[in-house]
């Protein structure tokens, strides 16, 4: 099982219109700073605030509807592969 940290900051930036995240990994994402909406295929939206945090399965198409740019986005992801072992 392979994995990734990963920091991100984001400055009011959003997915563009018609696209969608399709990841091969699951991912743990976690809100540090700033305010963000999440949104995905099913019509579902998730609001997150400082300290927030949440799970998205492999290949859940969402999206992203809204960051804030002051104070900035700061999220830390965890991205884990449970795939072959041997191809990570």
């Amino acid at each position: 099982m392979g994995s990734s940290l990963e920091r991100i900051i984001s400055t009011g930036q959003t997915t563009p219109a018609g696209e969608w995240y399709d990841q091969d990994t699951d991912e743990w994402v976690i809100l540090l700073q700033g305010e963000a909406e999440i949104s995905y295929a099913d019509g579902s939206t998730i609001k997150l605030g400082k300290g927030d945090y949440v799970f998205i399965p492999a290949h859940q198409k969402h999206r992203i509807e809204y960051t804030t740019s002051e104070p900035a986005c700061l999220w830390l992801a965890v991205h884990v592969n449970k795939g072959n072992p041997e191809r990570n």
